[in-house]
């Protein structure tokens, strides 16, 4: 449902919490906010509000995996067990189940506070790994989900050639994911029409296990003839074994051979970046490249942590995503974030931000701007010229009750809150009104429905 303008008696500005907020909207942008003024005939939210947090990594078939590898052996105890697991999982998805199972995940996203998110997309085949009548089927099931449900799209298809570093064969469980580059630029060039207010298409070479280095510069070619500032997102770092492997490869570890071969600057997200060195970590912060953090997902994997401490200090760049979507909560994603470092140093209170002495608070807001910049959308911000996409939040939530400012924002995401989030609006349409979804009981029929076919 399209709105007016929003009138908030507290909200999260870009210079910080302001009281009786007017925020004028048109169309689908925001184009005045005035602070400390009267409603003046426009509705008035229920709760204070804060821009929506932006998820800059989704790989949405996953969701309908979680709970099903959890369980103790040498099938299942490290990534690349699960990630056997998820081959043979994703055989007998079709594209209605693809659809399907996006639109249940981004209607809880909204649900979560999440209103946009950039698709990591490398489901492109059939179950014998031959292209569609449509070669874009698959991605096109992926948009049409984030539409009906109403959440920001950046889709991501990704190009995937290659088992391993140097080249080498893919192997049977890639099928579905695998292009040649000229496959791959020819789905680009029909997915590049399909842009719009909501909606942003990039690329993702998937790793450089996946992609030589030949066809990576082929890659961002391409997609510079479309658009130089198109975002660029690959795997990157995540496993000890793919540090190791790399070296093997080309004597440098994945990160560092990145930011020497690939031109690395703000229109990248490597994510993950899990095991980086010192010198890495100095350099990827000053590249203004997004570290793309899935805090959630890298402790189910058991991933490792991320340094972000000393990442912190050099005022790198970062944000959150779902990845395999154990986790669909952004507040919970920032607690991991914090959490990881505690458990680490044995001590409390350690990702202090600049500008803010709430652990809470610094997080959401850098969470905000590295995941607006990472999804290449003018969104995360309650200011003029950005997207409308805000999140009321539910000050009946026991957890919530009489916080205010930052505190608040603490109280959401290092306290027991059960449903922080009470309206989204994405656009200048309202997703989410009093915690429910329009479509959410015809999105969950038809999902099960789909589960039930996967699993049995």
């Amino acid at each position: 449902m399209t709105v007016g303008n929003i009138f908030a008696t507290e909200a999260l500005l870009a210079d910080g919490w302001q009281r009786d907020v007017l925020i004028e909207i048109e169309g689908d942008l925001i184009v005045r906010v005035t602070p400390n003024t009267v409603s003046s005939g426009a509705e008035i939210a229920s709760g204070a509000v804060i821009p929506g947090m932006p998820n800059l990594h989704s790989h949405a078939f996953q969701r309908a995996m979680a709970g099903l590898t959890e369980r103790s052996g040498p099938s299942g105890d490290n990534f690349w067990a699960w990630r056997e697991l998820m081959y043979r999982f994703l055989e007998r998805i079709t594209p209605e189940d693809n659809e399907a199972i996006a639109m249940q995940l981004y209607i809880e996203m909204l649900k979560a506070g999440y209103t946009s998110v950039a698709e990591f997309h490398y489901l492109h085949h059939d179950e014998r790994g031959d292209a569609y009548a449509n070669p874009a089927e698959m991605a096109e099931r992926v948009i049409a989900a984030s539409v009906t449900a109403g959440i920001g799209l950046t889709l991501l298809p990704v190009f995937y050639a290659h088992a391993t570093f140097g080249g080498t064969p893919p192997n049977p469980g890639q099928k579905r994911f695998i292009h040649d580059v000229d496959g791959f630029n020819a789905l680009l060039d029909r997915l590049m029409k399909q842009q719009g207010s909501a909606r942003r298409i990039g690329i993702a070479p998937h790793s450089l296990r996946a992609v030589t280095p030949q066809e990576l510069k082929a890659l961002v070619a391409h997609l510079d003839s479309h658009d130089r500032r198109a975002p660029i997102h690959i795997h990157a770092a995540e496993q000890l074994k793919e540090v190791d492997d790399c070296l093997t490869w080309s004597h440098q570890r994945p990160v560092a051979w990145l930011l020497a071969h690939a031109s690395i600057d703000a229109r990248w997200c490597l994510v993950h970046a899990t095991h980086l060195n010192d010198d890495e970590t100095f350099r990827l912060a000053e590249s203004d490249a997004v570290a793309g953090l899935c805090p959630s997902t890298e402790a189910n994997l058991g991933d490792g942590i991320f340094n972000a401490p000393d990442y912190f200090l050099q005022e790198g760049s970062w944000g959150i995503g779902g990845d395999s979507h154990v986790g669909v909560d952004p507040f919970r994603e920032l607690a991991i974030v914090e959490y990881a470092q505690r458990l680490k140093s044995a001590r409390r209170n350690i990702l202090h931000t600049p500008g803010s002495d709430s652990i809470g608070g610094g997080l959401y807001r850098q969470a905000l701007a590295g995941g607006a910049r990472a999804l290449g959308q003018n969104v995360g911000a309650i200011a003029a010229n950005c997207r409308a996409d805000l999140v009321v939040m539910n000050s009946d939530d026991v957890a919530l009750a009489e916080h205010a400012g930052d505190t608040l924002l603490d109280a959401a995401i290092f306290g027991p809150a059960r449903q922080p989030v009470r309206d989204v609006m994405v656009g200048g349409a309202w997703a989410v009104r009093d915690g429910r979804h329009a479509l959410e009981q015809v999105a969950f029929t038809r999902y099960r429905t789909t589960l039930k076919r996967l699993l049995n």
